[in-house]
């Protein structure tokens, strides 16, 4: 299922967003010349604008890229992902800096930023596409991630239904998707608060809800 764009008043979106509390974060990540040493954690967390923005705000993250993994087809498109024939999810490569966060952190971050206990979609979109899932890159990432699970349905007490598997191929999404919360801010936000995910988190996490992000 394509992603649910919120139509009509676009232009209202920052006033709306400002009077329901909503307030656009500033990104942390690193702007400088790559480091030395990065490593990559791979999730997938329902809209790819939303999950990119959310780890920019995370000391120690150095890149975000959206894209697409765990299909089955090559070089895949939006709109071959969206149409649900693709086996893709849409999903975040995240470069970040281990001497800075560690793998666990963005762990934490990551489930306390989507729901977990969602089988068919994230928020006001739905489809294999928009689930969510960990890609893992090494047996420790596996064991971590397995780990982590089980503390957030100790956490929730409900079923975790984020799938747990080792990363296939990645491919990057289109130019226009990647910062899009950067390049198009106001109907970013508007698509944000329509869909009512922060609103979500803080209902199933509390005080919990968006941990490890810096606004």
């Amino acid at each position: 299922m394509r992603k649910v764009l919120i139509v009509g008043a676009v232009a209202a979106s920052a006033a709306i967003a400002a009077v329901a509390g909503y307030a656009p974060m500033t990104p942390v990540k690193a702007q400088s010349e790559k480091p030395e040493q990065v490593e990559t954690a791979i999730f997938a967390g329902g809209c790819f604008w939303c999950v990119e923005s959310d780890f920019d705000h995370v000391p120690g993250v150095f890149e975000t890229i959206s894209g697409y993994t765990g299909g089955h087809l090559e070089n895949p498109t939006y709109r071959d992902v969206v149409s649900e024939t693709s086996g893709h999810r849409e999903a975040v490569k995240i470069s970040y800096v281990p001497s800075k966060v560690s793998y666990e952190t963005l762990l934490g971050v990551f489930f306390r930023s989507v729901d977990p206990t969602a089988a068919h979609g994230q928020f006001c979109d739905r489809g294999e596409s928009y689930t969510t899932a960990i890609f893992t890159l090494s047996d420790e990432q596996q064991a971590q991630a397995e780990s982590s699970s089980s503390e957030a349905m100790e956490a929730l007490g409900q079923e975790i239904a984020t799938l747990i598997e080792p990363a296939g191929e990645s491919y990057p999404a289109e130019g226009y998707h990647q910062d899009y919360y950067l390049k198009n801010p106001v109907r970013y936000n508007f698509y944000r608060l329509g869909c009512r995910r922060d609103a979500h988190m803080e209902s199933l996490w509390g005080e919990d809800a968006h941990r490890g992000l810096v606004k």
